[in-house]
């Protein structure tokens, strides 16, 4: 089939590879404008962008899939299918319509579970054992088209959403491929979505990352993990943020935040005993190790995270 591919960040990457491996035929790509990045602010364009540079495909990068100037751009390139990978804008009906086959989308959960922008994220938090990616045709309603195939994958005890979800577009990516040769072939028929079982993942702000000392050491575990790599669990120290890596199991227990320092480990209390904190980053510092970070603020037991309120 000719296909366009939709997709932004790195985690699309994957798929977009399979596809031009693949016996399909790789036309064009859509994906969101240039946008500022580092300390410059200069214009970059998306990790899809410049693979798509690198392979000379056309690339298209409409401010919103509505414009009539891109729909005709894409008309242009006669697609019989768009497969979709974290493209991030909502699609009109007006360009649902243009390829003869659909949009179809890969998503990191097993749907209908987990439907929104974050459901790796919102799986780790929730304490999911097993997830998983799904294919689907886009329709109007978010994440709620009929799908076509679902792989599964178990979340480890120490998976960060980064790490899971590395796994997830890997695995996905050929997903992806045997749902666009099922189509070809008329073997995959789309089946809608049971009723039961919905449940929404929306977007992670940086308000929900900040860490709560006071819940149980498993939810500080899953909140810190879910919110690793973006956008960064955090706390409070000394009315200043700092960014809070994956933490692990310690013994004992303390009064929640509060911080017992040794020669080589740092440890913090939550609501159900305490935790060993991993790495630290400290307002315009690097990330380090929490016994570096202690030894370079001068900390002493009975120091505290969180909000000065709550001591």
């Amino acid at each position: 089939m000719r296909v366009v591919f939709a997709g932004t960040p790195e985690v699309a990457l994957p798929a977009l590879d399979a596809i031009v491996a693949s016996e399909h035929e790789l036309v064009g790509v859509v994906t969101r404008p240039d946008a500022p990045a580092g300390r410059g602010r200069k214009l970059v364009a998306s990790p899809v962008a410049q693979r798509a540079e690198e392979l000379g495909v056309p690339v298209l990068k409409p401010e919103h899939p509505r414009e009539p100037e891109f729909q005709e751009a894409l008309r242009a390139l006669r697609p019989d299918c768009c497969p979709v990978v974290a493209y991030g804008a909502l699609l009109p009906q007006s360009a649902l319509d243009i390829p003869a086959h659909g949009w179809v989308n890969l998503h990191f959960s097993c749907l209908p579970a987990w439907r929104g922008a974050a459901p790796v994220q919102h799986s780790i938090w929730a304490g999911d054992e097993v997830t998983g990616a799904t294919t689907f045709r886009i329709v109007k309603a978010m994440d709620a088209g009929p799908t076509f195939g679902v792989m599964t994958e178990r979340i480890r005890e120490h998976d960060t959403a980064g790490d899971l979800l590395t796994r997830l577009a890997e695995g996905g990516a050929g997903l992806l491929v045997k749902t666009l040769d099922g189509i070809e072939d008329g073997s995959l028929v789309a089946r809608e979505q049971p009723e039961d079982g919905v449940s929404m993942a929306p977007k992670i702000l940086v308000e929900d990352a900040k860490i709560d000392w006071s819940e149980p050491a498993a939810a500080v575990d899953r909140r810190i993990r879910a919110c690793t790599p973006f956008p960064g669990a955090w706390s409070l120290f000394e009315g200043e943020r700092i960014k809070i890596g994956p933490v692990t199991p310690a013994e004992g227990s303390l009064p929640p935040g509060e911080l017992a320092v040794g020669k080589n480990h740092v440890v913090v209390g939550t609501g159900s005993g305490a935790v060993r904190l991993g790495e630290v980053k400290a307002f315009g510092k690097k990330q380090m190790a929490a016994a570096d970070w202690a030894r370079g603020a001068r900390l002493a037991s009975g120091a505290r995270l969180g909000d000065p309120a709550e001591d």
